[in-house]
């Protein structure tokens, strides 16, 4: 009886026939981008949930923290552009949820509409922060990441996101 040798494994992909042009790193970075973006969508649900308030999409949780950051008063456009969000229905929606649930407040700044983080909004994005540090930063910490690498990587990230806009765009030209 011979051994058989292991197949040899290549990029760990979720398309192959995607991994197998020029340059099939892409390929490996957008399935680790997808398992990557659902894990962080289900646990920013999570983490709001046990921060105390459940029922809200992942959506939902990132526009709360976008009114939130630094303070002051945010216009839709404002939400939209940081979250690079074009479906500016789908931030109408989130915005109108968490009025309902009392964590923001619309206003106005001359004729524009915005949007301000209420004192129960400011105290749930505490109580998600102090969830976050102890459940999630704590065990990252532990794997002995340097903090400016983790900082390259996300400027990285960042980048390729204008690439994939830029292609976006080309590709709706077509």
């Amino acid at each position: 009886m011979s051994k058989s040798t292991p197949p040899t494994v290549g990029p760990v992909v979720g398309a192959a026939h995607l991994a197998s042009g020029a340059m099939p790193a892409l390929s490996e970075f957008e399935f680790g981008l997808m398992m990557a973006s659902h894990a962080f969508q289900r646990w920013i649900v999570r983490c709001m949930s046990a921060a105390g308030v459940s029922g809200l999409a992942p959506l939902d949780v990132m526009v709360l923290h976008t009114v939130n950051h630094r303070g002051r008063a945010k216009t839709l456009a404002d939400i939209c552009l940081v979250l690079n969000v074009e479906d500016t229905h789908l931030v109408t929606y989130a915005i109108r949820k968490l009025e309902r649930v009392g964590l923001v407040a619309s206003g106005r700044s001359g004729k524009e509409k915005t949007v301000a983080i209420t004192t129960q909004g400011i105290d749930m994005c505490e109580r998600y922060r102090q969830v976050r540090e102890a459940l999630l930063v704590d065990t990252v910490k532990s794997l002995g990441l340097d903090s400016d690498v983790v900082g390259a990587l996300a400027m990285e990230l960042r980048t390729l996101s204008g690439h994939y806009d830029q292609a976006s765009r080309a590709a709706a030209s077509l």
